[in-house]
């Protein structure tokens, strides 16, 4: 299971990564004739989809806060649930599919992160020195 989910999460941060790297380098006129919302709406979300899938990778990378990737793709879910919404409305609900379950595998990886395969912190080989007092 925790293979799987390696596994997914990196699908998932190319995935992000290069869309949202594409909303932060493209020039704003040339996203809004393609999608009719403002240009900084767009680039906020190419902002929240790098850090989405920065937030998938490196805290189990480094073991530095393991519990920001399950919120990581929680937040991913949310944006995928408003891209399933628009591309539904504007192409149709069968293009509409592919946003749905880029958004289904990122709540796949929330919920597996959270409950069945937690990703553990880093302790650093230190033990805490209990003292016992008299």
């Amino acid at each position: 299971m925790n293979r799987t989910l390696w596994v997914v999460q990196w699908l998932l941060a190319a995935l992000f990564l290069w869309g949202g790297g594409l909303k932060l380098v493209m020039p704003i006129e040339a996203m809004t004739e393609q999608i009719a919302y403002p240009g900084l709406f767009l680039r906020f979300i190419g902002v929240v989809e790098v850090l989405g899938a920065l937030g998938l990778i490196l805290p189990g990378l480094t073991h530095i806060r393991p519990g920001l990737t399950p919120l990581a793709a929680a937040g991913l879910v949310i944006v995928m649930i408003g891209a399933t919404v628009v591309t539904a409305m504007a192409m149709g609900p069968v293009i509409a599919l592919i946003p749905f379950v880029t958004g289904l595998l990122a709540a796949i990886v929330a919920i597996g992160r959270w409950r069945f395969v937690p990703l553990r912190a880093r302790t650093g080989g230190r033990e805490r020195l209990q003292t016992s007092r008299p």
